[in-house]
């Protein structure tokens, strides 16, 4: 039996310091991640469990190039993320385990059509096309765990056009990374190649073409990106 057209290959996102690539599985978000952001989206902060969504390997985008104001939006904002990629398989694994999965750190963007989004939640449906589309999923080179060390207050920040937007640091997560690990565990097989986007301090806002985007994380490779005019 053949095939009708060639599968599409797994998008991979370079690794500091080697050779080889990393190849990724799947894409899951967490939303509402930090209590300034929260309450700037209108929520009240809290701890009962993440909010997770999820994008296909697809919106997956290296930082460092140029891409087109996303399609069907006059509303595409920025969302500055630390990036957690797996590089072992675990299933219903404790905060304790969870921390053996990660294979390392990156960092990213997490591009939302928000007018999509907002419109969909207020009619009460799926915000699929508010969060999954292509190039919404921006990623640096990814730094091995061993390298960056224990996740805790490394400065997360994010400037537009030169002015500082977003400007956080990790500790400031209301769950944090063996956490988020283990609740996903709970309801997927992980497995190497998974991406967590781990949720965005306060300080997002619009993008619009001609925007230069600059994000930096401590002790990772900081990422750019070129907003050029839509297709």
């Amino acid at each position: 039996m053949t095939l009708l057209f060639d599968p599409p290959s797994a998008p991979v996102v370079p690794i500091v310091g080697a050779d080889t690539q990393f190849p990724v599985r799947r894409i899951f978000c967490v939303g509402r991640n930090y209590e300034a952001h929260a309450r700037e989206m209108g929520f009240a902060p809290e701890r009962e469990a993440p909010i997770w969504f999820t994008k296909s390997p697809a919106a997956l985008c290296t930082a460092g190039g140029t891409i087109p104001y996303p399609p069907g939006t006059k509303n595409c904002h920025y969302e500055m993320e630390f990036v957690v990629a797996l590089g072992s398989a675990g299933f219903r694994v404790t905060s304790a385990e969870a921390m053996d999965l990660v294979f390392g750190y990156a960092c990213g963007l997490d591009l939302t059509r928000r007018d999509l989004q907002n419109s969909a939640k207020e009619r009460g449906f799926p915000w699929d096309t508010g969060k999954d589309f292509e190039n919404a999923a921006v990623i640096g080179p990814i730094t091995r765990a061993a390298s960056f060390g224990i996740p805790g207050t490394q400065r997360i920040f994010l400037a537009q056009n030169g002015t500082i937007r977003q400007d956080a640091d990790l500790s400031e997560m209301i769950w944090g990374v063996a956490e988020l690990v283990a609740d996903l565990s709970r309801m997927y097989h992980l497995a190497p190649g998974d991406l967590i986007y781990t949720g965005t301090p306060a300080g997002v806002g619009p993008i619009a073409p001609g925007d230069l985007l600059e994000g930096s994380i401590e002790g990772l490779e900081p990422i750019t990106l070129d907003i050029s005019e839509p297709e």
